[in-house]
Parts: structure tokens; sequence; C-alpha cells
């Protein structure tokens, strides 16, 4: 049986190491470095690792992949393939061509769409109608690589960044499980990607969920679901950042951009378009809790 090393950081990982795990023999878990998270900067272990612990796997968490020493790691090991998940690094051109079968990547987009850091962000905020997840060979490009499989999923227009990777990620499991035999035996053969329909996804930062009334309700409630969980969206409101959650688009165009009142007992804020009602908000310091709980103590929401 071919030898596997795995590289992935995040919970969007987990389900695809857990299924390779289940069938596959896997030689080693690659993980990004420990981290301080939270305001108390507390170290936390990527979810991988946390997984890999718990099935007694290897885990090497380098803070280069660059370089002799991570190649002799990988000589050591012999892995036949490379599969990556959302590792968070760009792997080297030294890396790429070690194992013989290549480095297999579980990519969170029906590519060429969304190459890049963000796919799962940009397919929400843009307003795809569908995403999915492709089984793609690495190159030394952003997502250039050709491609063994794909396989897509119809959007609703409610998804969060957060469920939305869950899907995507036991879709991706179960077809990088469904792939990777096809791929081993010869059987299946790389395919070059269309440069045609191609388009790239930036890194979110924290200041990308800062919503700007001045742009239309539509965008901005998608904007919502695509910084949910991280960095969650925000605009400033009495000396601080009020985040929001949760929205909803109204039929109602009575507010300017920017301007706040109250309809059905809700908080609501003028954009380009219509009016945007706010569902879930959490102020500075504090639970998160619906808009009307907001009210109760925000007697100077109204403009």
């Amino acid at each position: 049986m071919e030898k596997i090393l795995f590289m992935g950081s995040p919970e969007y990982a987990v389900p695809i190491l857990q299924k390779l795990h289940e069938r596959f023999n896997i030689v080693a878990v690659v993980t990004k470095p420990d981290q301080p998270v939270g305001r108390g900067k507390i170290i936390q272990a990527p979810a991988v690792k946390k997984f890999a612990e718990s099935r007694g796997l290897q885990i090497l968490q380098p803070a280069k992949i660059r370089g002799e020493e991570f190649i002799q790691e990988l000589s050591h090991l012999a892995p036949d393939a490379i599969v990556v998940a959302a590792y968070g690094k760009i792997l080297p051109k030294s890396v790429l061509d070690f194992p013989r079968l290549g480095c297999i990547n579980v990519h969170a987009s029906l590519l060429p769409r969304w190459r890049g850091a963000s796919p799962i962000n940009s397919a929400i905020l843009n307003g795809d109608d569908k995403s999915g997840v492709t089984i793609m060979v690495m190159d030394e490009g952003i997502d250039t690589g050709p491609t063994l499989n794909k396989t897509e999923m119809q959007l609703t227009g409610q998804e969060t960044t957060g469920s939305l990777t869950a899907d995507l990620a036991n879709l991706g499991a179960d077809l990088l499980i469904q792939t990777l035999p096809d791929y081993f035996a010869g059987r299946l053969k790389p395919k070059n990607q269309p440069e045609n329909g191609a388009t790239y996804s930036q890194l979110i930062k924290k200041e990308d969920g800062l919503l700007n009334f001045e742009k239309e309700a539509c965008y901005l409630e998608r904007q919502i679901r695509a910084c949910d969980p991280w960095p969650v969206a925000f605009f400033q409101w009495d000396g601080n950042p009020l985040r929001v959650w949760k929205a909803q688009v109204m039929d109602s165009h009575a507010f300017g951009p920017g301007r706040r009142g109250i309809v059905e007992r809700f908080p609501v804020v003028g954009t380009a378009s219509s009016d945007l009602k706010l569902i879930q908000i959490q102020p500075a310091g504090k639970r998160v809790m619906s808009g009307t709980e907001f009210l109760n103590g925000a007697r100077n929401w109204n403009n």
C-alpha cells in the first residue's frame, strides 16, 4: 500500500485526514506550529494535531519547510504521495517534486474558480450559486495544477463560511477516497485546468469584516455570512465595534446609507439599496444576542 504524508492544519482538514487514516497508510502528519490565540494569547494546537494525537499518528510541526532539514525528514519517511488540505504554507519545489506520485491538494472550490487562500469566503461573498471541491496535483503556481476529480454542491444563500467549510470538508474527504485508488493505479490521468474562468481569492484579514453601508444590502448580508466565524463583520457604534452575526435584507428603503432605525423591534441600518435588519449582534465585551435584546439596553440607537 502506498505511503502517504498528510499536510494540513485547520478544522477543514480533519475529516479528510480521518478518512485517509481509515483507508491508507499515513506515515506522518505535518501541521503548523502551535500558536497563541485570543486576547489571552493562550497557546493552542492546530485542529489537525489534536486529531492526529488521538489516533497515535506521528506529528511534525516544522517552523520551515524550505531547506535541507525538512527534505531529510521526507527522505526518512519516504512517502509515495503527499496529501495537502489547507496546510497554510506554500510548498517549495523541493517538496512538490519529492514524492513519486506528487503532492495532491484537496481544494475547496471548483477550480479554476477561486484559486488562492480563501475560496470558501469568496464564494459566499460573491453570491455564487454553487461551490465544491477539486482534487488536483500541485505545481508551483497558486492552485494551477492539473485536476484529478471534482464534485459540486448547490448553495442556498444561507451558508456561512463555518457551515460551508464543514460541508466541503466532508465532500472533499469522500471524493479523495474515491479518487486516490484510480490515480495510484494509473487509471486516472491529471487534466490541465482551463484558464478561462479563473478567479483568485485573497487571504482574509480582520479589517475585511468592516461593513460599509454605502454598499448594497445584499452584498453586506453576504459579507456577514462570509465573515462567520472569522473575522466577524462589524461597524463602529457608540465608540466601539459592534459585531454582526446575522442580518436580513428588507424590502423597505426607509433609511439612508448608515442611518439607524428600529423596525419590528429590531435594529435596522440603511444601505445603498434596501434596509438591513440586524438579527444577531454582539456589543463589545458582551455575548451574542438578538437585535431585540440589544435594543433593550441601547437607548441611543436611533440617530
